[in-house]
This record gives C-alpha cells, sequence and structure tokens, in this order.
C-alpha cells in the first residue's frame, strides 16, 4: 500500500517535470562571453608615493596600514628624510615582511 501511495505521488510530479522541460524554448544562440569585473579600487589607484602621501591616504589605501602605523610613516619619513626605496618601510617598528609584500604593488618611491 505504500508503494502505491509513493507511485501516485511521484508519478504526476516527473510527468509534469517531463513535460516542462520539453515545453521549454530551446536556446539557439551561442552563450556570451563572460565579461571581466573590474574593481573601482584597481582601477582607480596605480601607485602610491611614499614620499608624498599623508597619513589619511596611506591609510585608506594600504592594506593593513591602520591610522597608528600610517601616522608612523609620516613621521619615520619627517625625521629620516624621503624614502629613498620601499623597502625602507621595514624600518618602522609594526611593519614586517608580509605587510610590505602585500602593499608592493601599490607603492613606490620617487
Amino acid at each position: 500500500m505504500r508503494n502505491n501511495v509513493l507511485s501516485y505521488l511521484l508519478l504526476p510530479l516527473f510527468a509534469g517535470l517531463s513535460f516542462s522541460l520539453s515545453a521549454a524554448p530551446a536556446s539557439t544562440a551561442p552563450a556570451a562571453e563572460p565579461v571581466p569585473i573590474i574593481s573601482q579600487v584597481q582601477s582607480q589607484s596605480a601607485t602610491l608615493n611614499l614620499n608624498t602621501a599623508d597619513a589619511l591616504t596611506l591609510q585608506k589605501e594600504l592594506t593593513g596600514i591602520g591610522k597608528a602605523k600610517a601616522e608612523s610613516i609620516v613621521a619615520y619619513r619627517d625625521t629620516n628624510g624621503p624614502f629613498a626605496s620601499v623597502d625602507e618601510l621595514l624600518e618602522i617598528k609594526g611593519i614586517g615582511s608580509a605587510l610590505l609584500e602585500r602593499n608592493r604593488g601599490k607603492l613606490m618611491v620617487e
């Protein structure tokens, strides 16, 4: 009896599914090429000059740099003069090689 009840319930379900699939219009148009998505952050920020950027800009544009580290970068620049290379950021307390490598593509020195 249980099998009969299941067959009465499932048969119309499968029949309806097969009819709806056969009635669906066939797509003859070729699939469109996927369009690459370009982030606004990537398109707006090319490279950031360490010798001219202020603390707020450093904080906004660099990954893992908060207010304290951004102010430390500006203070280091004021004390020691302009940066000679991006690697000089390693001299600042709290900035390690992993943080530098994460942001290396966004930074430059002129």
